[in-house]
């Protein structure tokens, strides 16, 4: 039989004398008065361990609460920035298909590549200028 977890409502089939505290131990009939010192004791540290775990736990959940925050953050400003990079390869893509139209127009008037001479390494300064834009 699994143990039961105290915070289940459907354990309302449990006999009472079974206790919350100590599964599968029945409770004890007598008075709380006749408990022992070192039971006391127990209970006692029993009682601060809980407690510091119950500390440590919210401080655990805390910390995983602002980790998953500041990677929600993280994510949004990446997303951010994401989209502001592919609007810039929108218009980068947009200039660079501007620009080659631009030197296919030019291909056709530029006297540098009618030039039967096209092949020389050294480039005419007066051949260049009448390229370059006024």
């Amino acid at each position: 039989m699994p143990r039961p977890h105290t915070h289940d409502p459907g354990l309302s089939w449990l006999s009472p004398m079974w206790s919350c505290r100590r599964f599968r131990e029945p409770m004890s009939q007598e008075s709380d008065v006749q408990e022992r010192p070192e039971s006391r004791e127990e209970d006692d540290r029993k009682v601060r361990r809980r407690e510091k775990n119950r500390v440590a736990a919210q401080r655990s959940r805390k910390k995983q609460t602002q980790k998953a925050d500041k990677l929600h953050e993280e994510y949004e400003s990446l997303e951010q920035e994401n989209t502001s990079l592919k609007r810039e390869i929108g218009k980068l893509t947009d200039e660079m298909k501007h620009l080659s139209e631009v030197l296919k127009d030019h291909e056709k008037i530029c006297p540098l590549l009618h030039c039967t001479m096209n092949f020389v390494t050294i480039p005419r300064p007066d051949a260049l200028a009448s390229c370059l834009p006024r």
